[in-house]
């Protein structure tokens, strides 16, 4: 239940009034104060405090104050007047029903239209900010657009320019080049004048030597002798060259080419033909596909899902039949025999894929950990605790962030020391 404050002190002027809320041995905090133009309340639980206005009031400009234990409150009165009391005085309590439901629904119309007004005010400034932001952006564009048609004209006028530099150059080429070959005429011309001077001999010693005869087959003169001197060179003799190009299996060039890799990959070829043709007897009934190793381990891996560990070794033998060089074939063929139960095979296969997972590189770093952790199994389930200890430890070292290998190699642990102290 609430506790009203019947608690108050109050002051009026023509205009104003001054209420004074007393608060005695609680701490103010913010309170929920109510206030229409007739009807006041203020909450603070426990505390309630309600009164009904002797007349109007203009609730929007009134004020109110908390602190110090008080809540001052600054009414401004609608009309000018002195008030006979602060609250209507001989009220009914149907009377303060209805002035207290009438307060409540003006109060709820009052906070309607501040909403709508609200939301007028915040589309209307929506609307200004879009139109602001339009017009920059028309500014922005019509700047860039500006920009661009200076940038335009600039570019334009360089160009005017350059091609006018350009056939200023060309008609002084041209100018040039015939100032050239004018003066290669010229010299040309004074050149045959010597040589005509030179070769053209006195009257009496073209006597002597010219015999005239009857016909034109025995005569000759300086022009015949000029033809044979000027005579053109005969064409060259035409030939072929041969290219002989070094015979490759690989379609790049020998410098493209990496010769070691390339050898290693045409050796393990070989060596896999081989192989088959040793045992073309007994694969000539297998199709094409069977006889790849990677088909036959996909197929073996997917036996061992299926939880047919016989089908997934007899699959696993088969390829390494065919290319015994595949560490996976002795690794995942080890984790069968593991399941079941040979474990004399199941060590010799892990060794095996240890032997191929040569030089220790991060790209097989899985495949050795599962290797040794296989290994170690089979030697721990052989009660070979110390050996099997020596793999998981082994793989510790490769991964040591392993928790499941952790907890095993602590069992085993485990396991030979209570082994050595009941010795």
């Amino acid at each position: 239940m609430p506790v009203w404050l019947r608690e108050y002190s109050w002051r009026q002027t023509g205009s104003t009034v001054f209420l004074s809320l007393p608060l005695r041995g609680v701490r103010v905090t913010a309170a929920n104060i109510f206030c229409t133009d007739r009807y006041l309340k203020v909450s603070i639980p426990p505390f309630l405090f309600e009164a009904i206005l002797y007349a109007p009031i203009d609730d929007t400009n009134s004020t109110a104050k908390i602190g110090n234990g008080i809540i001052f409150f600054t009414l401004y009165k609608k009309e000018m007047g002195m008030w006979d009391s602060l609250t209507l005085a001989h009220a009914n309590k149907e009377k303060l029903q209805y002035l207290r439901e009438n307060a409540v629904l003006k109060a709820h119309e009052k906070a309607k239209e501040e909403t709508e007004a609200k939301k007028v005010a915040k589309q209307e400034h929506k609307k200004y900010a879009l139109e602001a932001t339009m017009k920059l952006e028309e500014a922005e564009r019509k700047r860039i657009e500006d920009l661009k048609e200076q940038e335009r004209q600039k570019v334009t006028k360089e160009l005017e320019l350059w091609k006018s530099q350009q056939k200023d150059v060309e008609i002084q080429k041209k100018v040039q080049k015939e100032g050239e070959l004018h003066e290669e005429v010229e010299q040309l011309k004074e050149k045959k004048k010597e040589k005509n001077k030179t070769r053209i001999p006195n009257e009496e010693t073209s006597k002597t030597r010219l015999k005239p005869t009857k016909g034109c087959h025995g005569s000759y003169s300086i022009f015949s002798e000029n033809l044979k001197e000027e005579q053109i060179p005969a064409p060259r003799s035409a030939g072929t060259i041969k290219i002989n190009f070094t015979p490759r299996v690989f379609p790049t060039a020998l410098r493209e080419s990496r010769v070691a890799e390339e050898e290693e990959w045409l050796h393990k070829q070989a060596e896999a033909r081989r192989t088959i043709s040793a045992d073309l007897s007994e694969l000539e009934d297998l199709k094409e596909e069977e006889k790849n190793p990677d088909w036959l381990k996909d197929k073996g891996n997917k036996m061992f899902a299926t939880g047919n560990y016989l089908a997934a070794v007899n699959a696993y033998n088969l390829a390494v039949r065919l290319n015994n060089k595949l560490p996976l074939l002795y690794l995942n063929r080890a984790a069968c025999h593991l399941k079941l139960r040979n474990l004399h095979k199941a060590i010799e296969d892990s060794s095996k894929a240890l032997e191929l997972l040569t030089p220790p590189v991060t790209d097989n770093e899985n495949a050795r950990i599962k290797a040794f952790v296989r290994r170690g199994t089979a030697f721990c389930q052989l009660e070979l605790y110390v050996e099997g200890l020596q793999d998981y430890e082994a793989a510790l070292k490769i991964d040591p962030k392993n928790k499941t290998i952790e907890k095993d190699a602590e069992k085993i642990r485990h396991i030979i020391q209570g082994k050595m102290q009941n010795c």
